[in-house]
């Protein structure tokens, strides 16, 4: 099946914490999309892989994913081998999607940084014909970075407001990691009461950039090109 976009996050949940609401927005649009998965979050502090696993197809469900694999690197060790580009190469190749999502490459979860580059490195050499996976070489469109540093400004924003409870409906599908006052598991940065709202206000944040109430925010490393400024500024309304 061919993608129109595919969203590479390096645990499973990274994605729905801060893409999910324009991949719901994409499939209302017609467009077919796609999760990978680097890993299955066998280190982290709560939940076991077997759990996540359940709570990812979960999520996909709401999301109207077409595709979520989980490529299965070891947590907590993924570097920028042959091995880890081969299989982002492979996975490229059989789903063909224009637009790739990844994290931004400044992070401070090493799971991040090296997913970023992996990616953005496997996106190039996926257009390489001499690289042998028994496919057709192919190469996607743009690459869009989610997880901006606070001092990072976005390219562009997506408004996903009339998106945003389905988002959050499909990030509590991960309930093993998030707030539970019947758990007695040990905290997390996410399991903390204070997560979610902090969450909606960053969201809330980059909606009154673009005068609406959520938006989603992406970093592209290129320049963006407009045909029809007057139309494109124009259906935006006033700054």
């Amino acid at each position: 099946m061919k993608l129109d976009a595919l969203a590479f996050g390096a645990h499973p949940d990274d994605i729905e914490l801060v893409v999910s609401g324009t991949l719901l927005k994409l499939t209302d649009l017609g467009y077919n999309t796609g999760v990978v998965d680097m890993v299955r979050g066998e280190l982290g502090t709560r939940g076991t892989p077997q759990i996540r696993a359940r709570e990812a197809q979960a999520s996909a469900r709401i999301l109207g994913l077409k595709v979520r694999e989980n490529l299965k690197l070891t947590d907590g060790q993924i570097f920028d081998t042959q091995p880890a580009r081969l299989k982002v190469i492979r996975t490229l190749r059989k789903y063909r999607p224009g637009l790739v999502f990844t994290h931004y490459w400044d992070d401070q979860h090493p799971d991040h940084v090296h997913t970023s580059q992996i990616v953005t490195e496997a996106c190039y050499l996926s257009g390489l014909a001499k690289i042998a996976t028994g496919q057709e070489r192919f190469r996607p469109q743009r690459i869009l970075y989610f997880m901006l540093p606070r001092d990072v400004k976005p390219s562009f924003l997506v408004d996903i407001s009339q998106y945003f409870e389905r988002k959050m409906q499909a990030l509590r599908c991960f309930s093993s990691q998030l707030y539970n006052p019947k758990s007695r598991g040990p905290q997390t940065y996410l399991s903390v009461p204070e997560f979610l709202p902090a969450l909606e206000s960053l969201h809330r944040y980059y909606g009154t950039l673009i005068q609406s109430k959520y938006a989603e925010g992406f970093y592209c490393k290129e320049a963006i090109s407009i045909d029809d400024p007057v139309a494109f500024f124009m259906k935006r309304g006033r700054m």
